[in-house]
């Protein structure tokens, strides 16, 4: 799904965070999150991270890959490819490999590009020291 190299499987999850739900604090995962529900706080999945429709994070998220449709506001790290839907807006600076935009997604902040070789532990010092506030 993301490029020739990798497939992701977002047809089943390790970890659900379904529409009706609100979370409060820092969301630690490992394998594959969906979120559809609203959070306040940090997402850190090894991993990768659907975000739904219905989603609202006000928070950062760092993952591997990263497919939003619903709003974040808030900085994202994406280790691999950051994908925004049609549905999507991000609010935010974003630190990608790999960056798609689909028609009428909405980005409103800054982009950083990176290769393989960046070590991603300054990256994500970076985006932690520019939280956003609330």
């Amino acid at each position: 799904m993301f490029n020739k190299k990798q497939t992701t499987d977002f047809s089943s999850f390790d970890t659900l965070i379904g529409k009706n739900t609100s979370f409060e604090g820092t969301l630690t995962a490992e394998g594959t999150v969906r979120i559809d529900g609203k959070i306040q706080g940090d997402v850190e999945v090894k991993g990768d991270v659907f975000v739904g429709d219905t989603c609202e994070v006000v928070g950062n998220i760092t993952a591997s890959n990263i497919i939003v449709g619903g709003h974040i506001k808030g900085n994202i790290l994406a280790h691999e490819q950051l994908r925004l839907t049609s549905t999507g807006k991000i609010t935010g600076d974003i630190s990608v490999k790999s960056l798609i935009i689909d028609e009428n997604g909405v980005f409103e902040g800054n982009s950083k590009m990176t290769s393989a070789e960046v070590n991603s532990k300054h990256h994500l010092k970076e985006v932690k020291s520019s939280r956003v506030e609330n």
